[in-house]
């Protein structure tokens, strides 16, 4: 797969960029349903996911699962979608322990926070998303 750059220059523009996110993704050349979102603090990883969830007609409000490590919503089409958030697990186990397997093998979207801390079990297939910010405070998301 290519890397495909997307900007979002403001909160106001990010809409656009969920749909050209959702868009490219959705292409044949894209097999996988397990989506790794990596940035640092702030970067905007939350907010992005919030972004595609209201983008694929979310109905209920997104929030980060830090506490709970995962969220599970569904989408305007009837499929599920998790949102999970690893920054306050401590091993692989507790990642083992809400069967994440299930997950990542199941039919729903999988949009992950913090992938470096199971990034030993992550399935082969799993695009890897990078936001960054930029000097005047927009973001480029890349996507691998």
């Amino acid at each position: 797969m290519s890397v495909k750059e997307i900007t979002v220059d403001n909160l106001h523009d990010i809409r656009r960029g969920a749909e050209e996110f959702l868009e490219y993704v959705s292409s044949p050349q894209i097999d996988s349903n397990v989506f790794a979102f990596y940035g640092s603090m702030g970067a905007g990883k939350t907010t992005f996911i919030k972004a595609l969830c209201e983008v694929l007609g979310v109905k209920d409000v997104v929030n980060s699962p830090t506490f709970t490590i995962i969220n599970e919503y569904q989408s305007s089409k009837g499929f599920p979608v998790y949102h999970f958030d690893f920054y306050r697990i401590n091993s692989i186990k507790e990642a083992y322990d809400i069967a994440i397997e299930e997950y990542f093998s199941g039919d729903g979207l999988c949009f992950m926070e913090w992938p470096e801390k199971i990034e030993s079990i992550l399935p082969e297939n799993t695009v890897k998303v990078y936001i960054t910010v930029k000097p005047d405070g927009g973001r480029v998301i890349s996507i691998r």
